[in-house]
């Protein structure tokens, strides 16, 4: 049966006496916490004073049938697994409960081995629900409006926006150059959104070819090409009701341009190689570093497709271009990679701060991320002072060396929110 815990707790709803003392016995036996109720208002009561794992009912029994139980007992504990117990001629009853929320079913008289198996199982299942609650709500901490890092007046534009269009539906277009963070605004707009429970899809347009970009983003059906030896939905169907991130935009192949613009006026397509239409309930966030405008006025971006995407424009400026938040930014991370790596630096030498200032950052808060965490790595274990020694050569040579010419920023006409990170 594999370890187990108090902390699991079995609760057994049957107005069979016989029943309930068979499983407390054998369950006791094996470690858990086993509560037992002779009908459905006996296990709400339970339910009510104690954290349940498992709720083991019969189907039938005189003042409510178990799928009452299941329903209300759900709803006090939602990540709670059941089983429902019931004879021959009620399966098909119990295979409905599962609509309800059960995880199986338990057919009289059982063995108890299949109990023990079943059990097992069902405590893996409320095990995975659970994981997966935590990691929906660390999502939704780290990608709060309120821990974006940075104070810079242009930051705080950024935030005004985000916080203004992430309840909406509205497509929004985030320009900047490699590294300011796009993907982590797009994640911002996400989890600060009604859609924040669905699906968050990303993409990266330029690192698919066009065949293959176009199966990713709107799926196929069986046999639509060499080697489709099965369906497959696309990116757009796996978003329904949450959103797709299309980062690279301005590398979309024209062909796909043109299926794109279909789907953002209509919000329906079809697979590769099918006829059936499917319609979609997505909000799109795009990302570039390019200058759409250009590549609009050289016929390499469609202009409708451009105008439909830019609905609501975001800038993130270059770390260059805002370097009072370069303190925040290390200081935010020092902590992140002292904790991952048990680390303990907190402070940072005088000369650190000057080469940190100095260097022009061409990769933008991905790269002082990088930099930050090689040096948290290399430093010794007891050491307590970030020292110029341990950043990369490029940034230690900040002050002998000229800085690099930088490029034209991929700039839009707005300007907008980010998270401090790199994406």
């Amino acid at each position: 049966m594999g370890q187990t815990t108090q902390a699991n707790t079995i609760l057994v709803a049957d107005d069979e006496p016989n029943i309930r003392r068979v499983l407390e016995a054998m369950f006791s036996k094996e470690g858990y916490t086993v509560l037992t109720a002779e009908n459905g208002k006996r296990a709400l009561d339970l339910a009510s004073a104690n954290q349940i794992d498992v709720l083991i009912s019969d189907l039938i029994m005189p003042d409510m049938t178990g799928v009452e139980v299941l329903q209300k007992i759900k709803q006090l504990h939602p990540q709670c697994s059941a089983i429902i117990i019931t004879a021959y001629g009620t399966i098909k009853s119990a295979v409905e409960a599962m609509r309800y929320g059960a995880f199986t079913y338990l057919q009289k008289p059982f063995d108890m081995d299949e109990v023990r198996l079943v059990l097992k199982k069902a405590l893996e299942h409320r095990t995975l629900l659970a994981e997966n609650q935590e990691l929906k709500q660390q999502l939704k901490t780290n990608f709060k409006l309120e821990n974006m890092v940075g104070t810079s007046g242009k930051m705080q534009e950024v935030y005004k926006i985000v916080e203004r269009v992430a309840d909406s539906r509205a497509t929004v277009l985030i320009r900047g150059e490699s590294g300011t963070g796009k993907e982590l605004v797009a994640r911002a707009l996400h989890y600060n959104s009604p859609r924040a429970s669905k699906p968050f899809i990303a993409v990266s347009c330029a690192a698919l070819p066009e065949t293959l970009l176009e199966s990713e983003l709107f799926g196929y059906e069986k046999n639509a090409f060499t080697g489709a030896t099965a369906a497959k939905p696309g990116r757009f169907e796996m978003a329904n009701q949450g959103t797709l991130f299309l980062d690279e935009i301005g590398d979309i192949p024209p062909a796909i341009q043109i299926k794109l613009l279909r789907v953002l006026q209509e919000w329906e397509f079809e697979r590769i190689g099918g006829t059936k239409t499917i319609k979609v309930d997505v909000r799109l966030i795009a990302a570039t570093n390019k200058n759409l405008e250009q590549a609009v006025r050289e016929e390499k971006f469609r202009a409708d497709l451009y105008y439909r995407l830019n609905i609501v424009s975001i800038f993130l400026p270059p770390l260059r271009e805002r370097p009072e938040d370069i303190p925040l930014l290390v200081e935010h991370y020092l902590e992140r990679f002292n904790k991952q790596n048990g680390r303990k630096i907190k402070h940072v030498h005088p000369e650190t701060w000057t080469l940190l200032k100095a260097y022009t950052w061409p990769g933008n808060v991905r790269e002082l991320i990088n930099a930050i965490e090689r040096s948290v790595v290399l430093c010794e274990r007891d050491a307590d002072t970030l020292t110029p020694d341990l950043l990369p050569l490029t940034v230690q040579s900040a002050l002998t060396v000229p800085p690099p010419e930088q490029t034209e920023s991929a700039a839009g006409p707005e300007k907008a929110p980010a998270d401090g990170q790199g994406g």
